[in-house]
């Protein structure tokens, strides 16, 4: 020992200078907060599957989902999963992943198929939870799931969280109590209540997670209850908890991608593929509210003329133009939805047409169904949600999620302890 203890010492002071900055790199990275990392071109429709339909990846511990995306490549390549277990702020959890997976990730996915009858090629791949490798996710919390190549580069990854039904959550949405929003802004109030956990310093142990429309850019977080009665918190803050209230989604449909149908003007093809012109949307933030039938962002994947959806659905080349002519911010404008998981990547920033006098973008969307908005950005990505295309509106119909994250003193991660949704419909004054 007293050898090892000297060839030590004698360590080049260069070497030893080096190996101590490798371990500092090495332990700040794996404290890094998780961000989602953004598929690259040929990656597309990157969903959460349960039950058959697109959801909100926020999940009961123990039911069954999948992850499932088209590779536009179409040459059935490799790729690979693994998940990470996060804290409330999405910076991995310091325990080992034997805790929280029962089996194995860092495995290659090995359920995919390729398109049938289809212009665009691609190979469609699913990955279930529990699989033939990861038999379970043993804890409740926030995870990173990511899609790796052979080469064990991250492709893409997309967050999701799994909760315990161990608390009741009542909500409501009200209007601003501030005159100044009143009209543009709506307002959660909300009650936890647990049966069976007595919760310790409730101020410093609990939290909660509040989300509107299933956009995880929304989020509003770190909000204390208001009071306490015995085991139940109260949050009945105003300016807190409130969020813009935006406006209504639009939409398309090209269920038959070779007719124009909802929204879509005309059909072309004179590309590898089909193309659906949208009619030109007209900003509406100067315009009375008008309720349109919405599904929240989402969309379905749908071609009226196959059998199964997965592969027998076919890509299109979708036109979106808009006119906007009071917006002068300098600012970008994105077309934004469930169908790019609200993503501000270049690919979905429109381009300004002097000539016409609007902004424009071609995007490849899977045919269907489609919600989508018009999102105002800065460089940075910084979302402008006071100064949206279609403004705000305190009449829209929003679906609003509260989860509620516990550490017990005894805990080393944080449990998701019960979920609440409520929905503006009915909004109250």
């Amino acid at each position: 020992m007293r050898n090892e203890f000297i060839q030590f010492n004698k360590m080049p002071k260069f070497l030893f200078h080096s190996l101590l900055l490798l371990f500092i790199f090495t332990s700040a990275k794996a404290q890094e907060v998780q961000t989602e990392v953004t598929p690259p071109y040929n990656i597309k429709t990157v969903s959460f599957i349960q039950n058959g339909s697109n959801v909100v990846p926020i999940f009961e511990l123990g039911s069954v989902f999948e992850l499932q995306f088209d590779d536009l490549f179409g040459n059935e390549a490799n790729y690979y999963f693994d998940v990470i277990h996060c804290d409330y702020n999405w910076i991995p959890s310091d325990i080992p992943k034997t805790d929280y997976v029962r089996g194995f990730d860092n495995q290659r996915i090995t359920d995919y198929s390729n398109s049938f009858n289809t212009l665009q090629a691609f190979s469609h791949y699913r990955l279930s939870f529990p699989n033939q490798f990861t038999t379970q996710l043993q804890i409740s919390g926030n995870y990173v799931l990511r899609v790796l190549n052979e080469d064990r580069e991250v492709v893409f990854s997309r967050k999701f969280i799994l909760f315990e039904n161990h608390s009741t959550v009542g909500a409501v949405v009200k209007r601003s109590r501030n005159l100044s929003n009143i009209d543009y802004k709506q307002n959660l109030e909300f009650t936890v209540l647990s049966n069976d956990i007595v919760f310790q310093t409730p101020l410093q142990n609990v939290k909660v997670l509040l989300m509107q429309n299933g956009d995880f850019n929304t989020t509003i977080k770190n909000i204390a209850p208001q009071y306490t009665i015995g085991n139940q918190m109260v949050y009945k803050y105003d300016k807190e908890t409130q969020f813009w209230a935006g406006n209504e989604f639009l939409y398309f449909e090209n269920k038959d991608i070779r007719a124009a149908s909802n929204n879509v003007a005309k059909v072309g093809s004179a590309n590898d593929i089909y193309s659906s012109f949208l009619y030109t949307n007209q900003a509406r933030a100067n315009q009375i509210y008008t309720l349109y039938e919405d599904v929240d962002g989402n969309f379905v994947v749908k071609n009226i003329n196959g059998s199964n959806q997965e592969i027998e659905a076919d890509y299109a080349w979708v036109y979106f133009s808009l006119s906007a002519p009071a917006f002068r911010l300098n600012k970008d404008i994105y077309i934004v939805g469930m169908f790019n998981n609200y993503s501000l990547s270049p690919e979905y920033k429109m381009d300004y047409d002097e000539k016409k006098g609007v902004y424009e973008k071609a995007v490849m969307i899977k045919q269907g169904f489609t919600n989508f908005e018009y999102r105002v950005a800065d460089k940075k990505g910084v979302i402008d949600y006071e100064n949206a295309i279609d403004g705000n509106f305190y009449q829209t119909e929003n679906e609003y999620t509260i989860l509620v994250y516990y550490k017990h003193s005894s805990d080393r991660y944080e449990r998701v302890i019960g979920k609440g949704n409520a929905n503006s419909i009915n909004i109250t004054n």
